[in-house]
């Protein structure tokens, strides 16, 4: 089993980094292989709802990575999501590249284990926390909780090793991670198939 772990943040190695590596130690010692990909400081493009990605050839923006992604998500089991917070919501480069993402290759991670990160200074982390669990809710993924809302604080990687009941919520996270994997790992050896899906039906309020 392996877990991806999401780093929305432009500093490589900050504080959503420091909380991310926290999950993956806690992960790795319940033997479940992890990799972090970075989003990076390069532009991210905003969906433009073109629709383009229905003919099933990607997103029209090529060069950002939300492709090169979303032909991988078939070797994780999991997702975990990891950003800063600014002005009370995840980065604008973690939005742009999960909203294509989603969009365009959500359908790998229907029935797959997500759970959102976020890492603040002070105040916000409720509201990105929250902005982040919708794009697991509509794509039928199970939200992993811990014992707390998911959330560290510091300004530096420092301050928020220093977070001793964030760094415990992240490691608590990483254990109900491995724990959920191994029961639908437990759940498909005994043969429980997940749900069928309904034809989907869309109500316009509109009309």
């Amino acid at each position: 089993m392996k877990v991806l772990l999401f780093n929305g943040s432009p500093h490589e190695k900050g504080c959503t980094y420091t909380a991310l590596r926290e999950v993956e130690t806690t992960l790795n010692l319940r033997g479940i292989d992890t990799e972090i990909v970075q989003i990076g400081v390069k532009p991210i493009a905003g969906c433009i709802a073109c629709a383009k990605c229905r003919d099933g050839n990607g997103c029209v923006f090529d060069s950002d990575g939300v492709n090169a992604l979303a032909a991988r998500l078939d070797e994780f089991d999991a997702l975990v999501v990891g950003t800063p917070v600014y002005y009370a919501g995840p980065s604008s480069q973690a939005t742009a590249f999960l909203d294509r993402l989603f969009y365009s290759g959500g359908a790998k991670l229907k029935g797959k284990p997500g759970a959102a990160v976020v890492s603040c200074r002070r105040g916000g982390a409720s509201a990105a926390y929250d902005r982040l669990n919708k794009y697991f809710g509509i794509a039928s993924m199970p939200i992993v909780t811990s014992q707390y809302w998911n959330q560290v604080h510091g300004n530096v990687p420092a301050e928020v090793l220093q977070d001793e009941e964030g760094l415990q919520t992240m490691r608590t996270l990483g254990e109900n991670m491995a724990w959920l994997l191994r029961c639908i790992e437990a759940g498909k050896a005994a043969g429980i198939t997940r749900p069928a899906p309904e034809s989907p039906k869309r109500t316009n309020f509109i009309r």
